[in-house]
């Protein structure tokens, strides 16, 4: 009995202690530690039943099994929710894409029904035996007959009503083309829906001007994503003013607004556009708000706008927004913008910039897309930005930035800016401003301006790349910046900054040394553009150079390097900031810019960069000479460059001789640039990073495959082909990445080639590669292991390392599984460098 007893008494304490009940105050308890930490230690939670009396019948393993539960339950609710909301995206886009689906039926049958009347009027006029005026007449009468439904009745729309008749016009003919068939929307290559996608994006193809349209889903109430969008200066880059002249009120809550508003031009060698448009705002009866917008003309009617002065007057037709809310929250964005940029009125080498659809698309429509994405995504905590900034500062930053550059290359007269006489060489404007009042409210502050007199000045060129990939030129400015800039100049920027500028700098031949290390604070959703702090690091090898060689920061965005990034342009701009780097940090913004322009049929030019004063004249033969040659392949793009600086009046002229010198060796720095990595034109394009093709990359290829094959005992591949080049193929394009290093003894072993896997995992160029040393990639235990297994390689010819870690030139580690390291022997036998292989790295 005894023995029975003391059973039961053992099994109801095992299980009082495995199915515990906690108390409303011991559950209060334990919740405010979980809240402070979710995963307490054994101390912690030993500490916690010494604290809380209320806890003190509860065994520690059974608060840890709490803790565990609690935690589970945390990751279930989140995992629920997650599915929720993935279930909410995918019914909202499901539901987009049936009505999609819809207008494309729409669209089908109505060109179903245009080929059967064009048919029937081909087939009409071909019996009738008329002659060939008479064909003309009929084409003529199908014209017009097309024509007709445009022409609209005279009208007064200088009053209320009359401005409303356009109005309600607007709203019909943008809902025509957001969600109808007014237009023959194309779909854009790359953008598939989904869940996660920006959403689905489409040009125009055969319409007056040019046209896109985008759908999105976005996580915010209508109302918001409107707010957002009306504000077309916080997310249009190329948006200098948007001044709203006057308002009137509808029915319905709607609001009639007539807007003047300007643009910058995107390179110096065309005019800036600006409009005169009507917009209105009203709600259609499912609860969808409605934002459209149009210019306002002869022939519409209206008020006659401000006259346009050093701008050209483009044609905004019926655009907008159609915001739709949806079922469970968020909103459906239906985005349309059809303009008339009066391309005409450009250089013929500009006019693609004009008169794409796509790239109208990519700076326009898909900006506001990503911009009401972006901050839908802050606004659920999605995006964790470190450095403790807000993301509003940091859209700021980068919307400070670009204002500033496209102040820098338009030069408008009303900021103040006048045009310096120039060298008697036209190829780079130099132009100053002196009136700092003109800045106070924009991208300037009066204290840049010297109490004595002073103030700020451009020096900016443009010109024509040829075969040049925008993405990978502005790639290789950001992670090299030694090759092209001048560490006396960075520091004369930088003593903007300060209460006593340094002197005008003189030319110093190689300038100082210096690197830099880039510290990212926050890319976009899309990562199309990313917002950094770089710290230019100076060293001095005089006394005399102390003074200037100091670590310097500049403020930089960077956009467009990615080559499957949506980006209309690839840029690169920045400027100096001190050590605080406060929210309200003085910037004078410089650097690049490359747009690419549409490839033509035509071959590419004998020299891959040109010198855009030649093809300003416009219909010149000289502009379609440029494109004249001997194969296919045309890959052309426009880049402008420009750089602030502040002066001192009585140092003015030094400062501008300074500056028109300064930007002549950067612009020869980026053609020499642009010419090493410009794809050969020999064979087929094999992406921005092509393959070397030179007698010596083929006899190297050949060298290190043999020379592997003789101290291993191995294939490094098979040779599938018996092409001459197939050697190099297959090594340029190797999953391992394989490169080569210099075997000299008096001097740390550098970089001489490296395949595409390579070049990835080193985040460099082929032109930057030399300028690697294997020492700063090794991390120590690798040089270790390296020096100790040197002798084995040269004796041997070969040595497996192992796993390790290894830097690439942006300071990232990157790990790999294996090594191998063997002798290069050249066809006399001789040494001619180590080769590496990295066997499956990544960056950590």
């Amino acid at each position: 009995m005894m023995a029975l007893s003391m059973h039961k008494e053992a099994n109801n304490q095992m299980d009082a202690g495995k199915y515990v009940r906690y108390t409303p105050e011991q559950v209060e308890a334990l919740e405010r530690v979980y809240t402070e930490c979710p995963k307490p230690s054994s101390l912690r939670r030993q500490q916690l039943i010494r604290e809380c009396p209320i806890l003190s019948n509860i065994e520690p393993k059974q608060i840890k099994v709490w803790f565990q539960n609690r935690r589970c339950r945390e990751k279930q609710r989140k995992e629920a929710s997650r599915l929720q909301t993935v279930n909410r995206k995918l019914s909202a886009m499901n539901k987009l894409l049936m009505e999609e689906n819809d207008r494309l039926q729409k669209q089908v049958s109505h060109l179903v029904y245009e080929n059967g009347y064009m048919k029937q009027q081909i087939h009409t006029a071909s019996a009738a035996t008329t002659t060939d005026n008479s064909c003309d007449s009929v084409v003529m009468s199908g014209q017009n007959q097309q024509q007709n439904p445009n022409q609209r009745p005279q009208r007064d729309a200088n009053n209320p009503a009359g401005l409303l008749a356009v109005a309600q016009e607007t709203l019909a003919e943008f809902l025509s083309k957001a969600t109808g068939t007014a237009v023959d929307w194309v779909q854009m290559i790359g953008m598939k829906p989904g869940p996660d996608s920006i959403g689905i994006v489409a040009v125009s193809r055969n319409c007056s001007g040019i046209a896109a349209r985008a759908c999105g889903l976005v996580s915010l109430e209508p109302t918001k994503v409107a707010e957002i969008l009306k504000d077309r200066l916080s997310w249009y880059r190329d948006c200098r003013c948007v001044d709203v002249l006057n308002i009137v009120p509808t029915g319905g809550g709607g609001t009639i607004e007539l807007l003047y508003m300007q643009t910058y031009a995107p390179t110096t060698l065309a005019a800036a556009r600006d409009f005169w448009t009507l917009r209105y705002t009203t709600s259609l009866e499912d609860g969808s708000l409605v934002i459209c917008e149009r210019s306002l003309n002869v022939s519409t009617g209206g008020p006659t706008g401000p006259a346009p002065t050093n701008f050209v007057r483009a044609e905004m037709l019926p655009s907008g927004f159609l915001i739709r809310p949806c079922e469970g929250g968020g909103s459906i964005i239906h985005i349309v913008d059809h303009v008339d940029l009066d391309v005409w009125s450009v250089p013929e080498v500009l006019r693609p910039l004009y008169e794409s659809s796509k790239i109208l698309a990519q700076k326009l429509t898909i900006a506001a897309l990503q911009h009401v994405r972006q901050i839908a995504q802050e606004s659920s905590g999605e995006i964790q930005y470190g450095g403790g900034r807000q993301p509003a500062v940091l859209r700021t930053f980068s919307q400070r930035l670009c204002r500033g550059f496209n102040d820098a290359v338009n030069g408008f007269v009303d900021d103040g800016w006048s045009l310096l006489g120039n060298d008697g060489v036209e190829d780079v404007t130099i132009s100053v401003n002196s009136s700092p009042n003109k800045f106070l409210g924009s991208n300037y502050n009066s204290s840049m301006f010297p109490a004595f007199g002073g103030g700020v000045l451009c020096a900016k060129a443009s010109m024509l790349l040829q075969n040049v990939p925008p993405a990978l030129l502005v790639r290789f400015l950001r992670e090299h910046r030694s090759e092209w800039a001048d560490y006396g100049v960075d520091a004369y920027s930088a003593a903007c900054l300060k209460s006593s500028p340094y002197a005008v700098p003189c030319a110093r031949p190689g300038g100082f040394p210096s690197s830099q290390v880039i510290l990212p604070l926050a890319p976009t959703v899309e990562h199309e553009e990313f917002l950094e702090v770089v710290r230019i690091e100076g060293h001095a090898f005089t006394p005399e150079d102390v003074a200037l060689a100091r670590d310097m920061y500049l403020l930089q965005l960077c956009s467009g390097i990615d080559e499957n990034s949506i980006g209309a342009c690839a840029q690169l701009v920045f400027a100096p900031i001190d050590e605080s780097f406060a929210d309200d940090a003085l910037l004078l913004p410089s650097g690049f810019r490359i747009i690419p322009l549409d490839p033509k049929s035509d071959g590419p030019a004998t020299s891959r960069t040109l010198d855009l004063a030649s093809t300003l004249e416009v219909g010149s033969s000289n502009a379609r000479a440029a494109g004249e040659g001997g194969d296919g392949y045309n890959l052309r793009s426009v880049l402008t460059i420009a750089f602030q600086f502040t002066f001192e009046n009585h140092l003015r002229d030094n400062v501008a001789a300074m500056a028109r010198q300064y930007v002549r060796s950067v612009v020869g720095s980026v053609q020499r640039v642009a010419m090493a990595i410009a794809p050969s034109r020999q064979g087929p394009q094999l992406g921005p990073k092509s393959l070397p093709g030179s007698p010596e990359a083929h006899a190297l290829a050949r060298w290190v495959c043999r020379s592997y094959r003789m101290h291993t005992g191995a294939e490094l591949f098979r040779v599938d082909s018996t092409a001459s080049d197939a050697i190099l193929k297959q090594l340029w394009h190797h999953s391992d990445a394989i490169m080569c290093c210099s075997v000299k003894t008096t001097a740390s072993p550098i970089f001489t080639f490296a395949n595409q896997a390579g070049l990835d995992m080193l985040e460099t160029t082929l032109v930057a590669l030399q300028d690697i040393m294997l020492d700063k990639v090794l991390d120590e235990a690798g040089r270790k292991i390296l020096c100790s297994e040197f002798s084995k390689i040269m004796q041997q010819g070969y040595a497996y390392l192992p796993a390790g870690i290894c830097v690439s030139s942006m300071n990232r580690p990157v790990s790999y599984e294996q090594a191998i390291a063997w002798k290069v022997l050249n066809d006399d036998d001789a040494n001619h460098c180590l080769a590496f292989m990295f066997i499956n790295w990544s960056f950590v």
